[in-house]
């Protein structure tokens, strides 16, 4: 069976109700949740901001060497990804399926599975509730939105954000842990010029 064909079979009829129900909506509401699809993604660079600024008032070397390793985390959860998109070559489904969408069609070529944007925002969000559970309530939530906007403007199925989010958390999950073994570096930084960057004072 063709590619595009069984990810037509897997949940397309869940992605062309979503977008039936998207122009259904007022435009109002269509227009958020575009502006959030398009640039939500600096909430999370802002929340792991936050939490290395949080982590170095707390003194705790293993909370500042995961806050500092979390834009390498999600970098790395990015690659990840993509090295799977271009495994798979998955048209998008408004290519596909020719359903009217929120947002306009991606070419021709700009693969739909995984979701990049679904795997950022779940690999900043692990990172970020791994190091600041206040804050991560916030990540997690906005991923989630975030991966559900993907479907909502018409850019992805709904299976191309699930296993983006679930590849963002495994990757960030694993490195973020890992990233505790830096926390003796970050003690050596407090007697170095580089102190601001691990000690509040």
């Amino acid at each position: 069976m063709p590619l595009a064909s069984t990810a037509t079979s897997i949940d397309g009829g869940l992605y062309t109700w979503i977008t039936e129900l998207a122009q259904r909506s007022p435009a109002a509401l269509d227009s958020v949740i575009r502006l959030w699809s398009d640039y939500g993604l600096v909430l999370f660079a802002v929340l792991m901001l936050a939490s290395w600024w949080r982590s170095r008032s707390a003194a705790d070397p293993v909370r500042t060497a995961m806050a500092l390793c979390a834009p390498l985390v999600v970098a790395a959860g990015y690659l990840a990804n993509d090295l799977v998109k271009s495994l798979f070559h998955e048209q998008r489904p408004c290519q596909t399926l020719h359903v009217v969408t929120v947002e306009a069609c991606p070419a021709l070529g700009d693969w739909s599975f995984p979701s990049n944007h679904a795997a950022i925002a779940a690999a900043a969000a692990t990172a970020v509730w791994l190091t600041d559970r206040r804050l991560g309530a916030i990540a997690v939530p906005a991923a989630v939105l975030m991966a559900a906007s993907r479907v909502w403007i018409g850019v992805h199925y709904p299976h191309d954000v699930l296993i983006g989010l679930v590849t963002g958390v495994l990757v960030a999950r694993l490195l973020t842990i890992a990233a505790r073994r830096c926390a003796p570096a970050v003690i050596r930084l407090r007697d170095t010029p580089l102190r601001p960057l691990v000690a509040a004072r």
